[in-house]
């Protein structure tokens, strides 16, 4: 068995989410290779786990690493914010929800489908082969004005226009097909001190291109209530972000659930909507250690943010 993705964060995230002799039952929410899972079963036999992906390739690299545990495991071929949505599990609820958003190493250098502009792959970018957009459709028919919102938006690159535009002027050319393609056209937009930066000029462009293909930011924004409405009370939820979009958005959804009543006692009914349902157990994100950036380099922009469920009131 091949394994080239190491797990972010894997003891802090052990350490946080804490399980003990009681809590019966985690979920995994992006399975990947399944390095936290493996950790988590091999240290606590009690354990059951439901593993989540939506990429079926995956998702067999970690069917046969978990083979050890197959009698406590159950994996589902689905995306997160589709499984809380549906929820065939009943009334079982999780003790131990984990998300780790990263885009795995094997998508970067096995799955072929052009996550990374250091190879020469199509442009394509789909985690899952049920999603019918692709990178390629987005840049070779979406208009000028929308690519250079969606590069903007889900890039933050601040020369999001002026790559829209050498988009479109290559494209008239012929169809874009390729990464290495792509990558250079960004890369001869780009003014020669971006050129030269400390990162590739691509990078963004290339991380709004996969967030777009794959709704990832719908399908955070819709998957966090949902998560939280089936965790027990007492229950941990712990999740790993890898950009400023999907760590905003983490960091507002948890304060938003740790927000008490501010009514005075006199009014009997509530208005200000306010609820506290979590407590949030890390107050700052937690980093990677220097010594895991040095070994696993792509963990150096992971945060990892854990709440703990104090409360099954409705929300």
């Amino acid at each position: 068995m091949d394994i080239v993705h190491y797990s972010v964060l894997k003891e802090e995230v052990y350490s946080y989410l804490k399980p003990e002799a009681d809590d019966r039952l985690m979920v995994d929410c992006t399975l990947g290779e399944g390095g936290h899972s493996e950790l988590f079963l091999s240290r606590c036999p009690w354990l059951n786990l439901i593993g989540l992906d939506a990429d079926k390739k995956i998702m067999s690299v970690a069917e046969k690493r978990l083979e050890p545990f197959k009698d406590r495991v159950r994996l589902y071929n689905q995306w997160f914010n589709t499984f809380f949505r549906q929820y065939p599990l009943g009334d079982e609820r999780p003790d131990l929800i984990l998300f780790d958003l990263g885009i795995s190493i094997f998508h970067y250098e096995k799955s072929g489908r052009g996550f990374s502009f250091l190879r020469d792959e199509p442009l394509d970018m789909r985690l899952s082969s049920e999603l019918e957009l692709s990178a390629a459709d987005i840049v070779n028919e979406y208009p000028e004005s929308e690519i250079a919102d969606l590069i903007y938006q889900f890039g933050e690159e601040r020369y999001s226009r002026r790559f829209a535009k050498a988009i479109i002027n290559e494209r008239k050319e012929s169809r874009i097909e390729t990464t290495s393609r792509l990558a250079e056209i960004i890369r001869k937009a780009s003014p020669p001190d971006y050129r030269h930066g400390r990162i590739h000029p691509a990078t963004r462009s290339f991380q709004a291109l996969r967030i777009a293909v794959n709704g990832e930011l719908a399908r955070l924004d819709s998957v966090l209530a949902n998560a939280l409405r089936k965790l027990k009370p007492g229950g941990r939820m712990g999740v790993i972000t890898f950009h400023s979009l999907e760590d905003r958005m983490v960091k507002h959804f948890f304060r938003s659930m740790n927000k008490a009543c501010i009514c005075p006692p006199e009014q009997p009914i509530c208005n200000c909507n306010g609820r506290k349902i979590v407590d949030i157990l890390t107050k700052k994100p937690v980093i990677p250690t220097a010594q895991e950036i040095a070994e696993n380099a792509p963990s150096r922009s992971s945060k990892l943010r854990v709440v703990k469920k104090i409360s099954d009131e409705e929300f």
